[in-house]
């Protein structure tokens, strides 16, 4: 089992940046990759970043490359999304996920969740 906490969510404006993180606790995280996904109001939840269990592999949706960064500090058992040049587009519910298997791009394939946290971008 691994719980994860989400945090880091709130108001910004567009061009700005915010910084989520997701800490874990449970079975051994540091071995396992993890992943961000987002929900936005009437949408379905969608693939944001993945990252390996090392950290030197990931992977990103097309519309956050080169806005987005995932990393991660497996001795703090913690995985972070900077986000920066946020658009009002980026508005929705971030959620952590872990443990993945098969398509990481898709939600049904991961295996545990975080609560969600809300970001919400202003013009």
């Amino acid at each position: 089992q691994v719980q994860l906490v989400e945090s880091g969510g709130g108001l910004a404006q567009a061009g700005g940046s915010r910084r989520l993180s997701c800490v874990a606790s449970g079975r051994a995280f540091g071995s396992i990759p993890a992943g961000w996904f987002r929900q936005a109001p009437g949408k379905e939840r969608e693939f944001v970043a993945s990252i390996s269990w090392s950290g030197s592999s990931t992977f990103y949706e097309d519309s956050v490359k080169g806005r987005f960064t995932i990393s991660r500090d497996n001795a703090k058992n913690t995985v972070y999304l900077q986000m920066n040049s946020l658009k009002p587009e980026d508005t929705a519910v971030y959620y952590c996920a872990a443990d993945p298997e098969g398509d990481y791009t898709q939600s049904a394939d991961w295996g545990y969740w975080g609560q969600g946290t809300q970001v919400t971008v202003s013009t």
